[in-house]
């Protein structure tokens, strides 16, 4: 969790980032969570009444800050995909919460924030096609699951194939790595995935979920990439989506490297490429 206070603190002493740039949203409002989540399993997480079975599968004691902090998340996510239209590209320091589903949370997920933001842009008319790139080492399973039948979102998934989450659904288009998959390996795989998948579904908004448990050093992940290749996976996505011009929004997504210098390291990296394009 420290990386959270962490991260912008290392963009701002590095000149990545300015004050000026950090916005901090207000909890969102229900609608546009009940447009992706089953309306009685959102209001009674609004509530702190999910079951206890229910707090398990998703990893937290439900507590009134942890239901705040995951309707800031959401908003934060649709605030700026929004500003993106604008200025190209938004983060979110958080987010990436892809596991939680459309009547379920679970793997420390409960309110899908890309996932909430993504309809949220094709119902206001602001997106026609939208692509979810999830880089996470584990499924995008509930993004899946909410955009089962919603063909204005196209979800892609590159993951491990046997790590968590064990019962996957089924997105658009699973890519399953085996394990100790390595730089060379993965960066051409996804290198040639991403672009033809673009070409293919010409999207108008990408949202990008950049989890860095990836990395070899990762306690839940079962790839081994570097760094430097975590670097350049986010280069693929973040090139390609500004040579053609379209908007994006990134959520930092997992990362449980035993230092959390390492974690900071390669999340930073995602900034860097970004300030530097």
């Amino acid at each position: 969790m420290d990386k959270y206070e962490l991260l912008p603190l290392q963009l701002l002493r590095e000149g990545i980032a300015e004050e000026s740039d950090f916005f901090s949203p207000e909890p969102i409002d229900t609608p546009p969570v009940y447009a992706v989540h089953d309306q009685a399993y959102a209001d009674r997480f609004v509530a702190g009444m999910l079951t206890r079975p229910e707090m398990r599968r998703i990893g937290f004691e439900q507590t009134p800050l942890l239901v705040e902090r995951e309707l800031r998340i959401a908003r934060g996510t649709v605030d700026g995909a929004l500003k993106a239209f604008d200025t190209g590209i938004a983060f979110n320091i958080a987010g990436g919460t892809h596991h939680a589903s459309r009547d379920a949370g679970e793997g420390f997920c409960m309110i899908n924030d890309q996932a909430v933001a993504a309809q949220y842009l094709v119902d206001h008319g602001k997106a026609r096609k939208i692509l979810i790139a999830d880089l996470d080492v584990h499924q995008g399973n509930g993004t899946a699951d909410i955009f089962t039948n919603e063909p204005r979102v196209f979800t892609f998934s590159m993951h491990a194939k046997n790590n968590y989450p064990f019962r996957k659904k089924k997105s658009d288009l699973d890519v399953e790595l085996p394990d100790r998959m390595e730089d060379n390996a993965y960066l051409t795989l996804l290198r040639g995935t991403f672009q033809n998948l673009v070409e293919r579904i010409k999207p108008d908004f990408i949202f990008y979920q950049a989890g860095v448990d990836i990395l070899a050093t990762d306690k839940l992940g079962r790839l081994s990439c570097t760094i430097d290749g975590c670097r350049q996976r986010d280069e693929i996505i973040l090139q390609t989506a500004h040579r053609l011009g379209i908007p994006i929004q990134c959520s930092m997504g997992g990362g449980y490297s035993p230092q959390i210098k390492t974690i900071i390291e390669a999340h930073a990296n995602t900034y860097r490429v970004a300030k530097q394009l």
